[in-house]
């Protein structure tokens, strides 16, 4: 079942995702907005972890696709699996795009361009409040030492 802009329906009204969610975090997810470039929160991040939806906690992308694209949003090559987002063509606002959803609950994320790196040719470019970075474990001995008793 979908919504009105296509979009999967995950039975969320739209005043629950307002309360959920942010103003800036429901202009952007829920009603396809974009965040300025070069404010958000993970344009210049290098924290290895995984990048999860941030309406509906979706693993989306890994750290190890994300690159610097000089863009203004946070990029990165790939999605974490092929079934994690969905596409659609996007030609609002004069352009003809396409835009990157989250598979599990039509969150709008951003738009994919076939200007990308190697591997994939691909640049997703995200905006960081559809976002939510959910930093791996740091490795035994990375942390700071344990208080002597």
């Amino acid at each position: 079942m979908t919504n009105e802009r296509g979009e999967r329906d995950v039975g969320i009204s739209e005043d629950a995702w307002r309360r959920r969610l942010t103003e800036e975090q429901f202009r952007v997810t829920r009603k396809a907005g974009t965040e300025r470039p070069f404010t958000g929160a993970y344009v210049d991040t290098e924290t290895p972890g995984v990048y999860r939806c941030v309406c509906c906690d979706a693993e989306l992308f890994r750290s190890e696709t994300k690159f610097h694209s000089g863009s203004g949003w946070p990029s990165f090559t790939s999605p974490a699996n092929r079934a994690a987002v969905t596409t659609r063509e996007d030609e609002s606002h004069g352009m003809r795009r396409t835009e990157v959803l989250c598979a599990r609950c039509g969150a709008h994320l951003g738009h994919v361009f076939p200007d990308g790196p190697a591997p994939t040719g691909l640049r997703y470019c995200l905006n960081s409040v559809a976002l939510a970075l959910d930093p791996d474990d740091p490795e035994p001995g990375d942390g700071p030492e344990p208080d002597a008793p």
